[in-house]
């Protein structure tokens, strides 16, 4: 159930800090990243059910209303911070086509941004999460496709497009080209880590393994 914002009549704090220009503004960006980092840090760790918005304003070092003033309630606090830790693992520059960059170089670099950020801790405990029965309902799985999964799928659509439409690549299909390449980079080497039989991988087993896939993506999707 979602937990709801104080009575807005509560005498805040925080108030002077949350001004729109002025000498407070910096200090508020500044709790603004407080919150996130103890939000990710917090669901990551113990599940979305088992920390309360009290628990993370404790966290950051702020007042409860003002979590809930930048945030409004928790579900959009935790598809924040997956959104956050995707954009901050592998930001929308990874997606840019680089007019200076080869096209299997530009692959290669989106493969190692997708597999360290897959493979991280706090991407692995949060996954853990999501699959574990009775620990995220629908709406709350919901939440972190669209913030995490989906957001990564739709901007590597778009840098596919872009080098299908500048002749590098034949594609017909771009959503299944897509789907493709991010289950051909998690291959066994994510199961074994989802599934606590492997820690992380050795340094030249993950770059044989990054080498291997995008060189097959290429082979299947090469003009021909």
């Amino acid at each position: 159930m979602a937990e709801h914002a104080p009575d807005s009549r509560t005498a805040d704090p925080d108030r002077t800090a949350r001004a729109p220009s002025g000498p407070g503004r910096p200090k508020d960006l500044a709790k603004r990243a407080a919150i996130l980092q103890a939000a990710k840090a917090l669901f990551a760790r113990e599940g979305f059910a088992g920390v309360s918005m009290d628990r993370i304003a404790a966290e950051a070092g702020v007042s409860k209303l003002t979590v809930y003033s930048h945030f409004g309630d928790k579900e959009s606090l935790f598809s924040e911070s997956v959104r956050i830790l995707c954009e901050d693992m592998l930001p929308d520059e990874f997606f840019k086509v680089q007019a200076d960059g080869t096209l299997r170089g530009q692959l290669r670099h989106i493969a190692e941004g997708f597999f360290d950020l897959i493979v991280s801790d706090e991407a692995i405990r949060t996954h853990r999460i999501m699959v574990t029965p009775g620990q995220a309902d629908q709406s709350l799985r919901r939440i972190f496709w669209e913030a995490g999964p989906k957001r990564t799928h739709d901007s590597f659509v778009a840098f596919l497009r872009t080098a299908v439409d500048e002749g590098h690549l034949e594609i017909d299909d771009l959503d299944c080209a897509a789907k493709q390449f991010f289950t051909l980079l998690k291959g066994e080497l994510y199961s074994r880590m989802m599934c606590g039989v492997c820690d992380q991988p050795d340094a030249d087993e993950v770059a044989a393994h990054l080498d291997a896939t995008v060189e097959m993506f290429l082979r299947a999707y090469a003009p021909r």
